[in-house]
């Protein structure tokens, strides 16, 4: 089928018919018994009945044709390291970690905590927990030991396999002591740690617990582990993201839909053939990483390639020089590192054989057109599409389907809604559908979610419930929290969060939890954090606080030390990612008479917008105080 409009319908109105087709794009021990079944709405158990696992049809069963091609293809501009993993190499270093792990106690159902470096270990780790029917866990390296310990004692880890050190700007990022703090931090404790041994930084050793990779690697060179053959609705990991509570949410993953997802979107949207090479330049900590890094291109017989560096060392043309040296056929990345190319010199993009590349794919946040514009002209007209999806879907929400149907990108636009999914535009306050062009509405999907989504929030269907399928009113629809609107041809644009969570570079941040964080300094009264717009990341985080002792106020020099003082806060309970672009310390809070915060107001007056009816204002001088800070 060539046309996208029919294929689309399809998939909407002929559900079960179609995803069976695309189940065929993978390999199955037992066939499915069930393509879909919605009887407990919005509970979807995709392919059920159906046994498989996701190591095989990422690893083995490629071993017939595509033994000897590059699967893994390692890259550190941290520590000047390339290795090339073939099918046959990954199939045995699975093995052996899988060996490991099952050594450790870990067994079908388990999880195995990951907080580990882009390094070749952390992916084989992750195979190695599906091969064995474990789930993983994967944890951002950046992540401080407070966040740390509240996802150990959710997640309740058989084992964690970890390192010594990451690596940032050729400089060490120690692991080891924010693990050790987190475990003693958390109330569940771990069986063993299993840490790969770097040599970036010194480690102390946990006599009867930590185990060295390294070591442990020697015992099972010739391990044979079979694959665990899973039923489709088994969950394959759980991977933590932000709400706006304070308490993350573990987004839980199956087996058999993700599989099925990620085959099909490889053919339909990636255009990713077997044998092409794909660059995702992300981090296994992030959905991306899990979905095309690890899982996507290799379940499609791509090569693909897990880069460790910045995407400006050693210099601006590291990431051309490699899909020139590689021969990369698709790669991924997102808006912000674009605009830090942007800052390059321009010649980077000239300097390089790109022609194996046939299209870019950014996400993460909102693309903006110059970005767009100027790396659609340095890649002399190679299609750049962005698309739009979130931790919880795993796989895109809405792109340009080329695999479909070749249909021209709008700049500004993710693109249209994916086969699969049930977009809509809803009004926030009475659920109606907005059917016309250009009507602003919140992005919400009719159940059942496609195949690949959320199957629910780890160990709390409650909360799965209340918080994606319950805040439009008079619908039971799942809710991404964006606005947007979609013009006269489909294509939809997306304004902006609903919600208090916020976009950084890509990374979804909780306001919450870096209020919470910030609270924890002991001269903070109260504090409200915003995201505002930023020409490099999107999105950044801006904290205004209230002091206990407002006597430093008219002191500059005291207040940038206590604003030093604040991030440090932030940076050990949630770790660098989490640290506010500025902190700005006022007399008090901009409130309604009944004592909820102003955040969109104050988010307005920092961007520079008109902040809108204040009617409800208890004091306006504490926005205008605000207000004078981003005007002076």
């Amino acid at each position: 089928m060539s046309n996208f409009a029919d294929f689309y319908r399809r998939s909407i109105e002929d559900r079960d018919a179609f995803w069976a087709e695309q189940a065929r794009l993978v390999e199955w021990q037992t066939p499915p018994q069930t393509i879909c079944n919605y009887d407990k709405p919005p509970f979807a158990k995709w392919f059920a009945g159906g046994t498989t696992n996701l190591c095989h049809n990422a690893v083995d069963r490629h071993l017939k044709e595509r033994a000897d091609q590059p699967a893994l293809i390692w890259v550190s501009t941290e520590t000047e390291q390339e290795k090339i993993y073939t099918y046959r190499d990954l199939h045995a270093e699975v093995q052996r970690m899988a060996a490991a792990l099952k050594a450790l106690g870990v067994g079908k159902g388990d999880r195995v905590l990951i907080y580990m470096p882009m390094i070749p270990e952390a992916c084989f780790a992750m195979l190695a927990c599906v091969r064995i029917g474990a789930l993983h866990s994967v944890v951002f390296g950046g992540f401080a030991s407070g966040s740390l310990a509240t996802r150990i004692d959710d997640a309740e880890p058989t084992v964690i396999v970890s390192a010594d050190a990451g690596s940032r700007g050729g400089k060490p990022v120690p692991y080891k002591h924010l693990l050790d703090e987190a475990i003693v931090l958390a109330k569940h404790k771990p069986k063993a740690v299993l840490l790969v041994d770097r040599g970036l930084a010194p480690m102390n050793l946990v006599e009867g617990r930590d185990q060295i990779w390294g070591q442990l690697r020697q015992q099972y060179l010739d391990a044979q582990i079979p694959c665990e053959w899973v039923d489709a609705t088994h969950p394959s990991y759980t991977l933590y993201t932000s709400g706006t509570t304070g308490k993350p949410k573990g987004v839980q993953r199956d087996t058999g839909g993700y599989l099925v997802a990620l085959a099909a979107s490889m053919k339909y949207i990636y255009g990713c053939q077997p044998g092409d090479t794909f660059f995702c330049a992300s981090d296994v900590g992030w959905v991306v990483g899990h979905s095309y890094i690890i899982y996507a291109p290799l379940i499609g017989g791509s090569s693909t390639i897990m880069y460790e560096g910045t995407p400006i060392r050693p210099d601006g043309g590291i990431w051309w020089r490699l899909v020139e040296k590689y021969k990369v056929s698709v790669m991924f990345t997102a808006p912000t590192a674009i605009r830090v190319l942007k800052k390059q010199d321009p010649a980077y993009l000239s300097q390089y054989d790109l022609s194996s590349l046939r299209t870019l794919f950014l996400a993460g946040e909102p693309l903006d057109e110059p970005t767009a514009q100027w790396i659609s002209g340095g890649l002399k007209g190679k299609p750049v599409i962005d698309n739009y999806w979130q931790t919880e879907t795993g796989w895109p929400i809405l792109t340009i389907c080329n695999g479909v149907e070749r249909q021209p990108s709008k700049f500004g636009s993710p693109g249209k809604a994916v086969y699969g999914y049930n977009v809509k535009l809803l009004d926030d306050q009475t659920g109606a559908e907005l059917t016309g062009a250009n009507q602003k509405g919140v992005v919400a999907i009719e159940g059942p979610l496609p195949p690949g989504c959320l199957q629910t929030v780890w160990r709390d269907d409650a909360r799965f419930l209340n918080t994606y399928w319950s805040s439009v009113p008079n619908r039971m629809v799942y809710s991404t929290f964006d606005w947007g609107i979609r013009d006269e041809e489909g294509y939809y644009f997306i304004l902006g969060r609903t919600d208090d969570v916020i976009n950084v570079a890509g990374h979804r941040l909780g306001t919450r939890e870096i209020e919470e964080a910030i609270s924890g300094h002991p001269n903070i009264a109260e504090v409200a954090v915003v995201g505002v717009a930023d020409s490099l990341k999107g999105q950044v985080a801006m904290a205004f606080a209230v002091l206990k002792d407002a006597s430093v106020l008219g002191d500059e020099q005291a207040l940038l030390k206590l604003e030093g003082e604040v991030m440090k806060v932030v940076d050990n309970s949630l770790g660098a990612v989490a640290r506010p672009a500025r902190v700005r310390f006022v007399n008090q809070l901009p409130k309604t008479r009944s004592g909820k915060l102003l955040r969109r107001a104050m988010q307005a007056v920092s961007e520079g917008r008109d902040p809108g009816d204040l009617t409800t204002m208890e004091d306006p001088a504490a926005l205008q105080a605000i207000k004078d800070m981003f005007q002076n």
